[in-house]
């Protein structure tokens, strides 16, 4: 038989939420948190928002003034309008920290590496370079020297490229990058730039036998409010990574990661668009 909880009552450890909430005050700021975020950088008057959330103005301005304190919320001295504040925008950086990503995306990381029966790596952009968080290896793991931790120019990886595609809006920088891929490196800052622009495109970046003898990789980027905080990459020999597999893995990536995802990462709208 299934618990409902009423008004004041915790619900059972593990099983449905409350159907009301148990506490009034802290509904009352997560209601004046979530109306803030929507107003965004220009805020909110008190009496809009009290009329909004169907609030007495006393009682909300007391709410919004516990917010300040704690820095979720600020107030404009000039025009008085309440806005969200810097502990606030916070959260969703932390959470998304690169010590929390692994654990998030494992059911990802995991899902994609079953149906693709190929190695799969998490990374993050860590100046010109990126930095493996994570992998997951399938029984038939493919014989890459990859450990977490370790770090590849971001300009020859398809991690790497997936990130900047979605990250880098400057093409003078990219010279920056192309160099710290080495002077045996054929990448030039032009030719990088030109990469992400596909890439961009397609949704998803490649790489083949730049770094390893035999091997390639496929990466789509991990998005947060549009900008790439991580990629994940699918590595497998060069000779069944033909463009029509990029589609396929791309596709794959689409349909099996993105239901997975923490509800704020996303991928690019629209995967490998006219199999591509």
């Amino acid at each position: 038989m299934v618990v409902r909880p009423t008004a004041g009552t915790d619900a059972p450890e593990g099983g449905p939420a409350p159907a009301t909430s148990p506490l009034g005050s802290v509904d009352k700021a997560l209601l004046a948190l979530e109306h803030l975020a929507a107003a965004g950088p220009h805020g909110t008057p008190l009496g809009p928002l009290a009329a909004d959330l169907g609030l007495n103005k006393t009682s909300l301005h007391r709410t919004l003034a516990a917010l300040r304190f704690r820095g979720y919320a600020e107030q404009d001295p000039t025009t008085g309008s309440y806005r969200l504040g810097p502990a606030a925008t916070a959260l969703g950086t932390v959470f998304l920290g690169e010590e929390h990503l692994p654990a998030l995306l494992t059911p990802a990381l995991t899902a994609v590496c079953e149906a693709s029966g190929e190695l799969i790596h998490l990374g993050v952009l860590s100046g010109p370079e990126i930095v493996y968080l994570d992998k997951v290896e399938p029984a038939r793991a493919v014989r890459v020297w990859s450990a977490i931790g370790r770090r590849r120019p971001a300009a020859t990886t398809a991690l790497g490229r997936a990130l900047l595609a979605f990250r880098a809006t400057d093409p003078s920088a990219m010279g920056w990058y192309a160099a710290a891929a080495g002077e045996t490196s054929p990448v030039t800052g032009d030719a990088l730039w030109a990469t992400l622009g596909e890439t961009r495109e397609r949704g998803y970046a490649t790489e083949t036998e730049e770094n390893e003898p035999g091997i390639s990789c496929l990466a789509v980027p991990l998005l947060r409010a549009g900008q790439a905080v991580a990629a994940l990459s699918v590595t497998a020999p060069a000779d069944r990574m033909d463009a029509s597999r990029h589609v396929e893995l791309a596709r794959m990536i689409d349909t099996v990661a993105r239901p997975l995802l923490p509800p704020s990462l996303s991928l690019p709208a629209d995967l490998a668009p006219s199999g591509r």
